[in-house]
């Protein structure tokens, strides 16, 4: 008796198994989705994350490929990602920080062990080791990137004019890395842009009607008072070459030709009248804002309260 009932839970048991696995092969497949990025991956002088609520709505809700020829951290790249259509253009001037986007969307499995061995080995020492050092392939010039970008004072990335090293300090703070879930949301996200270096001159060309362009350039140096030799306020100098008046003049240039070929645009800036005075077939939307690089120096760079302007294209 006890071997028949044994017998029959056994095969009882088994008929339940197979129905299960045969109720489960019949069940539709659910893929896992990776989820996108929706913040920068580095941190940037001048980064406009604080600002996207006043800055979105001038951008439209829809359109066909994106331009940001002066990329920095990207914020507003990650803020729209999902009104594009086509595809992003990001380009941006300084090297090392466009070989940092190239490898977060490209080479993983290279840049993980990279990012973890200065984890690993991260101090002030080794700080200035690495600043010192000068990598010569992609993903390792990206990983000293990432790893300066995220232990620098203010995660500032400045570089000398003249021989074109990075020179900030150590920011007295732990290197935090990025974990594997980060590393492929960024991938997920990224695989819409194309990733340029360059000058937005160049960058521009591309636009087509249709297209919408972010531009957030290097905000001209501030002078506090007129004996002052060296201005208080130093926010055009993440690259050697430094973004001058000039350089401004030829931007007013070029977004005055976009205007005039339907295309949609949208700058931010400084709000001071040379600005106003190169944009006047604009619409110019003034504003004050904490300025929170400018609150940790040891310099009156300007008052807290910084006039911003956001500028649109018409």
């Amino acid at each position: 008796m006890l071997d028949r009932i044994s017998h029959e839970q056994t095969e009882c048991l088994r008929r339940t198994e197979a129905e299960i696995l045969e109720l489960l092969d019949n069940q539709p497949r659910v893929e896992t989705v990776t989820p996108r990025a929706v913040k920068p991956f580095v941190r940037w002088a001048g980064g406009k994350t604080r600002l996207l609520p006043k800055i979105l709505p001038f951008v439209p809700d829809s359109f066909e490929n994106y331009h940001e020829p002066f990329l920095g951290g990207g914020a507003m790249f990650f803020a729209v990602q999902e009104r594009i259509t086509g595809r992003a253009h990001l380009t941006d001037l300084n090297e090392h920080l466009v070989n940092a986007w190239v490898a977060v969307r490209d080479h993983h499995d290279e840049l993980r062990p990279l990012l973890a061995w200065y984890l690993e080995h991260d101090s002030k020492n080794f700080y200035y080791e690495v600043r010192a050092s000068s990598p010569s392939g992609l993903v390792e010039k990206a990983a000293r990137f990432l790893y300066l970008n995220g232990t620098s004072w203010n995660h500032l990335w400045r570089e000398n004019s003249k021989t074109g090293a990075m020179n900030a300090p150590w920011g007295d703070r732990s290197f935090k890395s990025f974990d594997d879930s980060v590393l492929e949301s960024l991938k997920h996200t990224l695989s819409i842009a194309d990733v340029h270096h360059g000058d937005f001159r160049t960058a521009l060309e591309r636009v087509e009607e249709g297209d919408f362009v972010y531009l957030d350039p290097p905000y001209l140096p501030v002078f506090s008072n007129t004996e002052e030799k060296e201005p208080t306020s130093k926010f055009n100098k993440y690259t050697a070459k430094v973004f001058e008046l000039s350089d401004l003049e030829e931007l007013a240039r070029v977004c005055s030709e976009l205007s005039d070929r339907g295309v949609k645009w949208v700058m931010s800036n400084r709000d001071t009248e040379g600005v106003r005075d190169l944009f006047p077939f604009a619409d110019i939307i003034g504003f004050t804002t904490n300025r929170s690089l400018a609150a940790q120096s040891k310099r009156a760079v300007e008052s807290r309260l910084s006039p911003e302007a956001i500028v649109v294209g018409k």
